[in-house]
């Protein structure tokens, strides 16, 4: 036990060590500072903008930004609907994967160009392998980028004194995915691939199991795509069952790998922005306020999962290692529930084990952070989401002290509230009236069949399946019958409000708030850079996922923990 503990400990160190310096990278890379790498990207990076036509030095305005975000999103779904409807008659697919049903190919490419990943189908047989690689590949790349280039816009509205023009979209994005994504994902699929990860086209092998019997083993350019995945928070498995599949993570030290990835650059852009504003006491704030939420969640994840399941207790099975029902015996309780945790505080929704098999408060806790999406979130937008989080702070404090509310020099007004308001109003919207949709439908038509567990367990399958596609996450509660025309479809509309609202809005707010009169600081401004005011965004996060989301929470999976007793 005190060996599993020490491992958890080890990981979420080598994380900090790693995000530390790289986020000073990245802060380099995005102010188009000189760095190590530059002789190798300044070639490549030119070429682009030349093959384009993009003035990479063109300033743009917060609206400009998001018309270029939305215009090459827009091209990207269609591109990625007409390959995986078309698969089957394209090349690169040796064993032989039908094409996607409309709703399916809607759902999915929807799905990975909101950086959600949400799987309504099994890797290995829903997709070629052209597919994957320039579809699923592809997106992992460029939607992972988007949230960094639109995160660089809020920071240097909040560097900037005044002004409307916040940097080049394109720039922040090429950068983001040649000079970031690029070279992380490098070094983990040679790390992947030299430890067991599959990369290769060739279609499936034939293998000789212990008992002598011959079966076919899916293989393909796994190491590649994995890389990306988790490093990008994506989160989509290249097999079905993701990182629990042996050739998607063969061993202890790949698990270590990849779950270094899924922290890594959501905790290096915290300190990016430290070091990019000049405010790194501001940076440690606002990791100390992530750092916390995500400890608790995963402390009472780890302690539930080693604990193990009460009801077998009872029966006299001891469960000395913890609940390990739909967990892997290579890891071990507490390393699933760590994975578990870290996959849904960040957007990456990849697994090691079944979501849907873990006890029921440590499934609480993957919700909770989903539902909160605020502990380092995705790469780029779990800033954004804080963000919000960050003006509303502000907001309540200016109000408790009878003080007109700034944050960096530019006074919170009623626009502002009112944009933070409706982006953090929306996300527990989408959760609960999905959810409460689909509770009904379920309920006129029981033989639909979309559960295989009734009660309290099915209602948080349902539950967890709205909350992962609002907070762009993508894992599931399995026991859910999701490849059906009413999931595709509804999930599909929900990850596509709960994509681009949550980004439209910070960068409005950013905008709005750089344009405005810079006032400088004087001794009656509000501190942010505090543990008093970290202790007051924690507060409001609190607050506003206890009372949005804890009711439905109740009906879920505290209902199903109180009735194991």
């Amino acid at each position: 036990m005190n060996t599993e503990i020490l491992g958890l400990a080890l990981m979420f160190v080598v994380t900090l060590a790693l995000a530390i310096p790289l986020g000073k990278y990245m802060a380099k890379v995005y102010l188009c500072q000189k760095t190590w790498l530059d002789p190798f990207f300044n070639p490549i990076e030119r070429i682009f903008f030349r093959a384009s036509g993009i003035d990479p030095t063109r300033k743009m305005n917060w609206k400009e930004h998001l018309v270029a975000l939305l215009t090459i999103n827009f091209v990207w779904f269609f591109f990625a609907m007409l390959v995986l409807m078309t698969q089957a008659w394209l090349p690169l697919n040796p064993d032989g994967n039908s094409n996607m049903s409309p709703d399916l190919a809607f759902n999915t490419a929807i799905s990975f160009l909101v950086n959600c990943n949400l799987q309504h189908y099994s890797g290995e047989t829903g997709l070629s392998y052209l597919s994957q690689v320039v579809v699923i590949q592809f997106l992992q790349f460029v939607t992972a980028g988007t949230g960094m280039a639109a995160a660089v816009v809020v920071f240097n509205a909040m560097r900037i004194h005044v002004t409307e023009k916040l940097g080049n979209f394109y720039n922040y994005f090429v950068k983001s995915c040649l000079r970031i994504l690029l070279p992380v994902s490098f070094v983990a699929a040679i790390l992947l691939a030299f430890n067991g990860a599959p990369m290769t086209f060739e279609g499936k092998a034939n293998m000789i199991t212990v008992e002598g019997d011959t079966m076919q083993v899916s293989r393909g350019p796994a190491a590649a795509m994995v890389a990306i995945k988790q490093s990008g928070t994506n989160g989509g498995g290249f097999f079905g069952v993701n990182s629990a599949h042996p050739l998607e993570n063969p061993s202890y030290f790949t698990n270590v790998v990849e779950n270094i990835l899924i922290l890594l650059i959501p905790i290096a852009m915290i300190f990016a922005l430290g070091f990019y504003l000049h405010r790194k006491k501001l940076a440690w704030i606002i990791f100390g306020v992530m750092t916390t939420g995500f400890l608790l969640l995963l402390t009472t994840a780890v302690y539930f999962e080693m604990k193990g399941n009460p009801a077998i207790s009872i029966m006299g099975i001891a469960q000395n290692s913890g609940s390990m029902e739909g967990k892997e015996v290579r890891f071990g309780a507490a390393a699933s529930a760590y994975w578990g945790v870290t996959t849904t505080v960040t957007s990456n929704g990849s697994v090691n084990s079944m979501h849907d098999s873990h006890t029921p408060i440590s499934g609480a806790m993957q919700m909770l952070g989903m539902m909160t999406n605020s502990f380092y979130g995705g790469v780029g937008v779990g800033f954004l989401n804080f963000y919000i989080f960050i003006i509303l702070a502000v907001f309540i404090s200016g109000l408790m002290v009878g003080r007109t509310p700034e944050f960096m020099g530019r006074k919170i007004e009623a626009r502002e509230m009112k944009i933070a308001m409706i982006v953090a109003l929306l996300h527990p919207f989408l959760i609960l009236s999905g959810t409460a949709m689909a509770a009904y439908i379920f309920y006129l038509n029981p033989e639909i069949g979309w559960l295989n567990n009734p009660g309290f367990h099915g209602f948080s399958e349902m539950l967890y399946e709205y909350t992962s596609a609002a907070a762009n996450n993508g894992s599931g509660f399995e026991g859910l019958g999701d490849n059906t025309p009413w999931w595709n479809i509804s999930t599909g509309i929900v990850l596509i409000l709960a994509r681009y609202l949550p980004i439209i809005g910070p960068v409005a707010i950013a905008g709005i708030l750089a344009s405005k009169k810079f006032i400088p600081e004087s001794a009656g401004t509000l501190k942010t850079d505090t543990g008093t005011f970290g202790v007051m965004v924690f507060a409001v996060i609190f607050i506003l996922a206890a009372l949005a989301f804890f009711p439905a929470l109740t009906l879920g999976p505290l209902g199903e923990y109180f009735s194991i007793y």
